[in-house]
């Protein structure tokens, strides 16, 4: 599997970067993780506008789906060869009613149905290309998933946003790198079921043994490199900060 960070930024983008989403790639498929604010232009510096074989949303909050209105644009009023195709769009229960209204001006109400399949997560595993993926509903204001994507005896963990829960420490147990989001600072903001901070991300990465830790969705007001040491104390593997472009190989 590569990785690439698309977009790393929380809540909103920063300078650096567009906010959450992430390009899985195996045996020629393209699978998004995510497709937050800023993040259409990015991804196409890492893949063709056309050329991703599916999308998981994590959850409709827009710093992790408003850009999905945009590429409805790109894909249903494509100039060149008429309009695309569906591809798999899995998120939540009520992914194209939230992202049409967000849209507001669709041709007609199942506009969006056209260019995308959609499909409801719920927790479980199922085959997407060459992925099996791993859903386990986690705590956060609105549904909210993490999922884990296996390929070739490889796995890779994304938390999506989410407080402290068990669901998150058995999707990445034994993960071979985790990206989990840090955006709170130990000991400054405590609020239940919403994010997780450094510390607290360092501690799954622990307590799951994760080969590697990357911390992510770290919003422009949060002091990313304390998050990183508040990690550090408690995780002894490798453990960096996502950067927008960079690439894993696992």
């Amino acid at each position: 599997m590569k990785l690439t960070v698309v977009g790393c930024s929380g809540s909103f983008p920063s300078a650096e970067s567009a906010c959450s989403s992430y390009l899985v790639e195996a045996d020629g498929f393209r699978l998004l993780l995510d497709m937050g604010n800023g993040a259409l232009g990015e991804l196409q510096r890492h893949c063709g506008l056309y050329d991703l074989d599916a999308i998981l949303l994590s959850h409709l909050h827009a710093d992790h789906c408003i850009d999905m209105c945009a590429y409805f644009v790109a894909r249903y009023y494509r100039h060149e060869g008429g309009r695309c195709g569906t591809i798999p769009v899995y998120g939540p229960e009520g992914t194209e009613k939230r992202l049409a209204t967000a849209y507001e001006d669709v041709p007609h109400e199942r506009s969006m149905s056209e260019v995308f399949e959609f499909r409801t997560l719920s927790p479980g595993s199922f085959e997407v290309g060459p992925f099996t993926v791993r859903t386990e509903r986690v705590r956060h204001p609105v549904d909210a998933f993490g999922f884990r994507v296996e390929h070739g005896g490889k796995a890779l963990t994304y938390s999506g946003d989410t407080g402290t829960c068990p669901e998150l420490a058995a999707l990445a147990e034994d993960t071979d790198l985790f990206l989990c989001e840090a955006s709170f600072t130990h000991g400054k903001e405590d609020i239940p079921d919403l994010h997780l901070n450094g510390r607290e991300a360092g501690e799954y990465a622990d307590r799951a043994r994760a080969s590697r830790l990357v911390l992510t969705h770290v919003p422009p007001w949060t002091d990313a490199d304390r998050n990183l040491a508040d990690a550090r104390e408690v995780y002894s593997g490798p453990a960096e900060l996502a950067r927008a472009g960079a690439v894993y190989e696992l």
